[in-house]
């Protein structure tokens, strides 16, 4: 199980990457909010499998501590990525 996370942390790390490289290559200021708005749900994603992996196998009670923080972040931050991804979007296709 443990593994899978792992999997899914390093995939969301380099989507994250990938997103800021090209948030900052972007000169269009909608374009580079849509760009913005990726690279906000895959740190949300990194954090919540961060997290999930702590709580997957914790070894002490700080293991526990930093694992909900992360879930908790990440799942607030996809939230947040997500609404402001829903409203970027359509406001392209205008």
């Amino acid at each position: 199980m443990g593994k899978i996370f792992i999997i899914i942390v390093v995939l969301a790390a380099v989507f994250y990457l990938y997103n800021k490289v090209k948030t900052w290559r972007t000169p269009d200021s909608l374009i580079k909010r849509i760009y913005e708005t990726k690279t906000t749900l895959s740190l949300a994603v990194f954090l919540t499998a961060f997290g999930a992996n702590l709580l997957s196998s914790p070894r002490t009670t700080i293991d526990w501590i930093v694992g909900i923080v992360f879930v908790v972040l990440g799942v607030i931050n996809g939230i947040h990525g997500y609404k402001a991804y829903r409203h970027y979007t359509p406001q392209l296709e205008q």
